[in-house]
């Protein structure tokens, strides 16, 4: 086999499908056959210069996937498979892999680099391969500048495999000196300079000791700004995105370089190539965004714990930054409102100065209002959409107060061009403006309403004309409508200024749901968003409105599912609607499900509207099942006991969804149904509870699902608990081993990122939810004493989540419910258990003077519970 595997990778790239098979066929043979020997063909054939470039090319990219996979459970298996090879050969191996750094095919190179780094992702950990890094290093000193550049490419890709733990100082310090000497401007190889260019943006995360040494880190920061003015321009490019790394990595660094970093980007955007501007006004953009950070974090006033003092970088650069920035708007593409996925000078300007504004506030404004008015009203349409673009972009940032009068100016000025201006992109601009209006200083919390009786009327004749505009218009004013209704939604006055308009909006947004090009610029979309977001901010004085809207959107999801035969282009259309128009069932079921007056009739429609519902599951789609789910837990919420009388057909879907690893998604999501199905059947759920409870434990068993789905399991374990009570002993001596290691995981967590700190509190409160469940199920019941031998190690869980000191509101409040929940279902016989408990004392103590008034009532009730099981 290995004298043709040449031949079977180039037929495996065949154009004659038959052949290609073949060749995939033998390939999957041999690897399973004697994987040893696979890999070490193809790592000879990728070293071999004799070999075409094709067939080289194809046994790299094998062996890439021999060692890595994007599904956690798939890339632990081919890790663990690597690891058990035979060291010899794993040896041989890798002798091919460096020796293809020295290939005269750029091609072979920067595969075999790759792969290196994916090998020393996984043996590095496990202190295997421990010459690599020094036999790189002794690389870059060769003469052949194709081998130095190969050599720095891989040291760019191990640092991005490689997590920074794993290498010790020493050899950081020798990686970031080669790459940063061969990214210096003495070096006259181009493509060894951009090797090490990007090589270093990989290598940043890992010099952390060398950014606090002065002498080193001015060196770096030297080396990547003489980069920056390199004359080739991919290396320009990659020297800002260095720039950009760095901008959030060291942010508290940068004091010193600012002022030539500010002339550095400068002079970038205003005469460099488009790539090269565009990384450099992405560097303001990242230096924004920390101050953001900052500021919201310690709100402004820096005490002596603050980790990173805020430098007002953008603030002092305020009188030079926005008015480069006001230039790129004028740099608009002909096209760029109708590709979707455009980003041009003009739209990381625009986007750069909304982050500005949200860093510097108030102090933007009467920076950009002079060249607002400046050009607003020119001829070329440039000018009125560059105008309008910047004024769109500085209203989330600055207060009401200093925005209000001149948006009351330029409201009627918005409404007018929306409608007159003759140029698209103007008018797409301009209703995205008229969003942001309504978005920012529209609704309870703003005191100036903006919208008022007078000019309601003619806001809404607007966006209904502006809808039957170009899809890209139309979907701007679609979403304008959203944010327009939004900010109706919590007023919680019975009547609406939208209410007169309802039936109006309704129509017009349901016509737009029709157009023929509504599959344009996502308008069918954004016209389902607004028209949701109308429903749910109407009032009682719509709702018999809202009623007559069931059969229309019924009908709809009815038609597309009578369609036959399509194509898979038209599949994925139509499923992307029957998710629209599940979502919009899912929002009028929670508006008039449940009030009295619109409950009666809408019952009408419930048993055709679940047979909808169970039809769209039949079509198999991950994004649709979604949506038909939430829809039912909606239904289900509003039919409460009636429920029942679907669970027999709807019963091998639930099981679907919980068993659908691939789509963690849709797991997710049907896990909350099963809550809320519980909650709605209470006992009735009973029959379907041990295939319930069985698929839920597998799913926490399995290494293959998502973690994001494990919270939500055990929190569904309280749900099931309180709908059947007592009935959930039979389920303990699964469920409890089940929480308490998860329990144990989760308590010490110390030294985690705010990632997985955030996932840890979720994971406790899920937990946390299921104990207080499985109390409150047992609670009066002859059954409680099969709960007691629990007890020490709940306690023992609130207790070290109590001293770890790093749980989050929602955690302390459920914990400390948890706490009165034990006092109140075990009583006096938990009596001495809660005696020596941390967490009945200096926890509950803690509690009780706490500021949030949730954590404050549920310790008041906690301290009740406790006091009573002390005296019984």
């Amino acid at each position: 086999m290995a004298m043709e595997v040449t031949q079977v990778l180039l037929n495996a790239q065949s154009v004659d499908g038959i052949v290609r098979k073949q060749a995939e066929e033998s390939l999957k043979q041999f690897q399973e056959q004697n994987l040893p020997s696979f890999l070490l063909s193809l790592s000879g054939e990728l070293a071999n210069d004799d070999k075409p470039v094709d067939s080289r090319r194809l046994a790299g990219l094998i062996l890439k996937n021999s060692l890595d996979a994007k599904e956690q459970h798939r890339k632990f298996e081919l890790v663990q498979r690597w690891l058990s090879l035979d060291s010899a050969m794993k040896a041989q191996i890798k002798t091919c892999l460096l020796q293809t750094l020295s290939s005269h095919v750029p091609d072979a190179r920067s595969t075999a680099s790759q792969v290196i780094a994916k090998i020393a992702g996984i043996e590095l950990p496990h202190n295997q391969w421990p010459e690599l890094i020094g036999t790189l290093l002794s690389n870059v000193h060769q003469l052949p500048p194709h081998v130095k550049q190969a050599t720095l490419e891989t040291l760019g890709y191990l640092c991005e495999e490689v997590s920074s733990e794993v290498v010790d100082q020493d050899q950081v310090n020798k990686i970031l000196t080669a790459v940063v000497q061969g990214m210096n401007s003495s070096e006259g190889n181009n493509d060894v300079r951009l090797a090490a260019t990007r090589a270093l943006y990989n290598a940043l995360g890992f010099a952390q000791a060398n950014f606090t040494n002065d002498m080193e880190r001015d060196y770096i920061m030297r080396v990547v700004c003489e980069a920056t003015l390199s004359p080739e321009v991919k290396i320009r490019q990659a020297a800002f995105e260095c720039l950009v790394s760095i901008s959030s990595s060291y942010y508290e660094k940068l004091a010193p370089y600012i002022q030539d970093i500010f002339n550095i980007t400068a002079k970038a955007v205003r005469e460099d190539e488009e790539p090269v501007a565009l990384q450099a006004i992405e560097f303001w953009s990242s230096i924004c965004d920390e101050e953001i950070d900052i500021l919201e974090e310690y709100g402004g006033d820096f005490s002596g714990d603050s980790d990173i003092p805020c430098f007002y970088f953008v603030k002092q650069a305020l009188p030079v930054l926005v008015p480069m920035l006001l230039e790129t708007l004028l740099k608009q593409e002909e096209d760029q409102d109708q590709d979707d996925g455009a980003w041009n000078l003009a739209m990381a300007g625009g986007t750069c100065l909304g982050l500005v504004a949200r860093t510097a506030g108030d102090d933007i404004v009467p920076l950009v209002m002079p060249f607002i008015e400046e050009n607003i009203t020119k001829p070329d349409w440039r000018q009125r959409e560059a105008a309008t673009f910047a004024f769109g972009s500085i209203l989330e940032g600055p207060s009401p107060d200093k925005l209000t009068s001149i948006v009351n100016v330029a409201l009627n000025f918005m409404l007018s061009a929306l409608t007159k201006d003759p140029n698209n992109h103007v008018k797409d601009t301009t209703a995205w403006t008229l969003g942001r209006i309504f978005e920012f200083l529209h609704g309870s919390t703003v005191e100036t309403p903006i919208i008022t009786q007078a000019n309601c009327q003619q806001i809404i004749t607007v966006l209904l004309h502006s809808m039957k505009d170009a899809p890209n218009v139309a979907e701007k004013a679609c979403g304008a409508l959203y944010f327009l209704a939004q900010g109706y939604e919590d007023v919680g006055s019975p009547s609406s200024p939208l209410t007169p308009f309802f039936q109006d909006i309704v129509q017009a947004l349901l016509t737009v749901t029709r157009r023929e090009d509504a599959g344009d610029s996502r308008l069918r979309t954004a016209a389902y968003e607004a028209l949701n977001e109308v429903v749910r901010s109407s009032t009682d004085e719509t709702a018999s409105m809202v009623v007559q809207l069931v059969p229309v959107i019924m009908m709809g999801l009815h038609q597309t599912l009578e369609t036959q035969k399509l194509s898979s282009d038209e599949r994925e259309k139509q499923a992307e609607l029957q998710g629209l128009l599940c979502g919009c069932l899912q929002v009028i079921i929670q508006k008039i499900g449940t009030p009295e007056p619109t409950k009666y009739i809408f019952m009408q429609y419930a048993d055709q509207m679940m047979g909808l519902f169970l039809r769209v599951f039949a079509c198999r789609s991950a994004t649709v099942h979604e949506e038909a789910m939430l829809a039912i837990g909606a239904l289900a919420y509003v039919t409460g006991p009636d429920f029942a009388k679907y669970m027999q057909e709807f019963y091998k879907y639930l099981e679907m969804g919980l068993q659908n690893f691939e789509e963690y998604q849709v797991c997710a999501i049907t896990v909350g149904v099963v809550g809320d199905i519980c909650r709605a059947l209470e006992e009735k759920i009973l029959p379907y509870c041990d295939g319930i409870m069985t698929q839920l434990l597998k799913d926490l068993s399995s290494n293959q699902l998502h973690r994001s789905v494990k919270p939500p399991i055990f929190s569904c374990f309280g749900d099931i608990a309180l709908a059947i009570g007592e009935n959930f002993e039979k389920y303990l001596i699964y469920a409890m081993p089940m929480l308490q290691s998860a329990a144990e995981l989760s308590a010490h967590v110390s030294g985690a990122d705010d990632e997985m700190l955030e996932y840890t509190n979720l994971l406790r409160n899920g937990i946390l939810e299921a104990y207080s469940g499985i109390f409150q199920g047992f609670k009066g019941s002859p059954m409680t004493q099969r709960l007691m031998p629990y007890a020490p190690q709940i306690l023992q869980f609130l207790d070290s989540l109590y001293l770890e000191k790093d749980m989050d509101d929602a955690v302390t409040k459920t914990a400390v419910g948890v706490l009165g929940d034990l006092a109140d279902t075990l009583g006096s016989s938990a009596g001495h258990l809660l005696q020596n408990a941390v967490s009945s004392k200096e926890f509950l103590n803690e509690c009780l003077s706490s500021g949030d008034h949730l954590i404050k009532e549920s310790a008041e009730w906690a301290k009740l519970a406790i006091a009573q099981a002390f005296s019984g």
